[in-house]
């Protein structure tokens, strides 16, 4: 199994005071994840969570970001979040420098648009060993 999406925004933190912001975003990110995925939401199975956040200044802790999309995903890719058993996250500076042939369409789509945004990637975990 295999998704990816963009989200073309600057996340929210998970410590943000604004609650209200914060459910705005999740909805957010449920618009832009059910603009690509087709499929029904897996109940069964363990998967990986992949986050790229490229950031212009003064960006977001990246542990704070995980949670709101992770649960985000929840009824569309995932029927519970406890099937990610993996979690990758990275920031990037947006005028960092990236080998674009290397990178998936929709994280070259946010390099090159050069406003802040967030690669989201749901996949099959690799194995265990590795990671050491």
């Amino acid at each position: 199994m295999y998704f990816d999406f963009l989200i073309p925004r600057r996340p929210v933190s998970l410590q943000t005071r604004n609650r209200i912001n914060l459910q705005a975003w999740k909805r957010y990110v449920q618009s832009e994840a059910t603009k690509t995925w087709t499929g029904q939401a897996y109940s069964t199975g363990d998967f990986q969570l992949t986050l790229v956040y490229l950031y212009d200044r003064d960006p977001v802790d990246i542990d704070n970001i995980i949670k709101p999309i992770q649960d985000a995903l929840v009824g569309i890719i995932y029927d519970d979040d406890l099937l990610i058993t993996d979690v990758e996250s990275h920031r990037r500076p947006l005028n960092g420098t990236f080998n674009l042939t290397q990178c998936p369409e929709p994280l070259f789509k946010g390099i090159i648009s050069g406003t802040e945004c967030v690669y989201v990637r749901v996949c099959t975990p690799r194995s265990l060993e590795s990671y050491l």
